[in-house]
C-alpha cells in the first residue's frame, strides 16, 4: 500500500521513519508528530523527499508545564519518600528525616523559555517564586514583567543562583549533555535539578555522581536515556531522585488535543494549505 500513503501520524515515535520507508511511499506529503520534540526524526532526510513535517506545540504546553511543577513540588516536599513511610507497616520515622524545602520565595531557574517554559513561569509566579531564565532569544519586556522573570544571558549565572533548575529545551546537537559535570558543580548544594525535556540533555553518569556526592540536593526526572532505564541503573537506587515514565503530555484531554492538532496539520498538507505547526529543518 506504500504508493497510497499520503500522510503519517507518528505516535510515540512509531513507525520509525527511515530512508527505506520514505522510498516506499512516493506520494507521502506530510508526517505529523504526536508531541513537540522532533529529535527522533532526521528532519533533513525527510525534507529531502519533499515531505513536510509538523508537531503539536499547542496541545502539549500546559500539560507538560503541569508535569514540571508537579515534579518540583514532589521533590521539594519529598512526597514519594513520605508516601512510602505512610503506607509502611511500622509507620516509624524521625521528623528531621522528612524535612523538605520551601518553595515560596525560592528561586526557579528555567533553561528554555519557549511556550512550555513560559507556562512554567506563570505557574511558578503563583507559587511566589523568584524566576530566572536562560534562552537563545530574550523574551519581550512585557512578557518578562507579566511573570516577574529575569533574563540570564549566560547559563552559568542562572545555575549559580537557582534553588530549582528546570530544563525545558529541545534535544539538538547543541543541547546534548547541556547539563554535565561543570554545570552541576556550579549549582548550589541545596539545589534540585528537574528535567522534563529529553534525557540526553543531562549527562546521566555525572548526575548520578553529583547526587551521590551531595553536589546537588536532588533531581526529579520525567525523562531518561534510555526509557525505561535498566532495572539495575544506579539512579533507581537513590533516595534523592524522583523518576516518572515520561508523563509530560499523558492526560486524556491532551492526548485528544494532540490528535486533533495532528489531523489539522495533515488536512492542511493534503489540501495544499500552510501547516499550522510546520517544522522546518534549520
Amino acid at each position: 500500500v506504500g504508493k497510497k500513503v499520503q500522510a503519517i501520524y507518528l505516535w510515540w515515535h512509531k513507525p520509525v521513519i527511515d530512508k527505506e520507508l520514505l522510498q516506499s511511499m512516493p506520494n507521502l506529503k506530510v508526517i505529523a508528530n504526536s508531541g513537540v520534540g522532533m529529535d527522533h526524526l532526521d528532519l533533513k532526510l525527510v525534507a529531502s523527499f519533499g515531505v513536510k513535517m509538523a508537531n503539536a506545540p499547542r496541545a502539549v504546553s500546559s500539560t507538560t508545564a503541569d508535569t514540571g511543577m508537579a515534579l518540583l513540588l514532589a521533590s521539594a516536599r519529598r512526597l514519594v519518600e513520605v508516601h512510602n513511610i505512610s503506607i509502611s507497616p511500622s509507620m516509624e520515622y524521625c521528623e528531621a528525616d522528612i524535612l523538605g524545602v520551601k518553595v515560596a520565595g525560592a528561586t526557579l531557574g528555567i533553561i528554555g523559555m519557549g511556550s512550555i517554559g513560559y507556562k512554567i513561569a506563570l505557574r511558578a509566579k503563583a507559587f511566589e517564586m523568584n524566576i530566572l531564565y536562560h534562552n537563545r532569544t530574550r523574551r519581550k519586556a512585557q512578557e518578562e514583567q507579566a511573570v516577574g522573570a529575569t533574563y540570564c544571558k549566560k547559563i552559568d549565572s542562572l545555575l549559580q543562583q537557582a534553588d530549582f533548575v528546570m530544563v525545558v529545551v529541545s534535544l539538538t546537537p547543541q543541547t546534548h549533555k547541556l547539563i554535565g559535570k561543570r554545570e552541576l558543580e556550579l549549582m548550589k548544594p541545596t539545589a534540585t535539578l528537574i528535567n522534563i525535556s529529553r534525557g540526553a540533555v543531562v549527562d546521566q553518569e555525572e548526575l548520578v555522581a553529583a547526587l551521590q556526592a551531595g553536589v546537588i540536593r536532588a533531581a526529579a526526572l520525567d525523562v531518561t536515556y534510555p526509557e525505561p532505564l535498566p532495572r539495575d541503573h544506579p539512579l533507581l537506587k537513590l533516595k534523592n531522585v524522583i523518576i516518572t515514565p515520561h508523563l509530560g503530555i499523558k492526560t486524556d484531554k491532551a492526548t485528544y488535543m494532540i490528535t486533533e492538532e495532528a489531523v489539522e496539520n495533515i488536512l492542511a498538507a493534503l489540501n495544499g494549505l500552510p501547516l499550522p505547526s510546520e517544522v522546518i529543518p534549520s
